[in-house]
């Protein structure tokens, strides 16, 4: 069974509109873990907005880097209500959502990484489909935007671990807290 890997970029007061991390904060630390993610994972789920921004850009980046060719070669499954038109390596997930990804972790493998996807995330957390949440903390304050922990659900986590990643941004990663 995969292991079902959330990651975002989060603001202090948990802003995650963009999905570029916040600039001005270089850390050569945050580069080595997103590479490290991305080699320990066999696919990719995204939501449609996240995939169509990253379809539009990886592609021309083949050839140019390790990261690049890995992340144009994983297979993408993408929550969408409209599969028409998708490419990259991608397949719609079919049906209801929540029984398409179980039946994604059913499959032996790596990691299933979900980049941004803030809404697909949200829907992925509220079914208790994640094994692990990691928050990129950055020290920045936006005071408005999409906020990342929205609507209402309950959903206990426990800090599996945490590390400094320079430029004082924070690696939080939490696990389903027994309950």
């Amino acid at each position: 069974m995969s292991k079902l890997i959330v990651t975002e970029f989060l603001t202090l007061d948990g802003m995650f509109e963009d999905p570029a991390p916040p600039t001005g904060y270089p850390s050569s630390d945050i580069g080595q873990f997103k590479y490290d993610e991305l080699f320990a994972s066999d696919a990719l789920l995204l939501g449609r907005v996240t995939y169509e921004g990253f379809a539009r850009y990886w592609p021309t980046m083949q050839g140019t880097s390790e990261f690049a060719n890995r992340m144009n070669s994983l297979p993408k499954f993408v929550a969408t209500t409209t599969p028409k038109g998708l490419e990259w390596n991608a397949t719609a997930l079919e049906g209801d959502v929540v029984t398409a990804v179980k039946q994604v972790k059913q499959q032996e493998g790596q990691n299933l990484l979900v980049y941004g996807s803030g809404t697909f995330a949200q829907t992925l957390l509220r079914h208790k489909l994640v094994d692990e949440l990691r928050v990129l903390l950055y020290p920045l304050l936006r005071g408005n935007g999409r906020r990342f922990f929205s609507g209402e659900y309950h959903l206990p986590l426990k800090l599996a671990s945490s590390r400094e990643m320079g430029a004082g941004v924070l690696l939080l990663v939490y696990e389903p807290a027994e309950t």
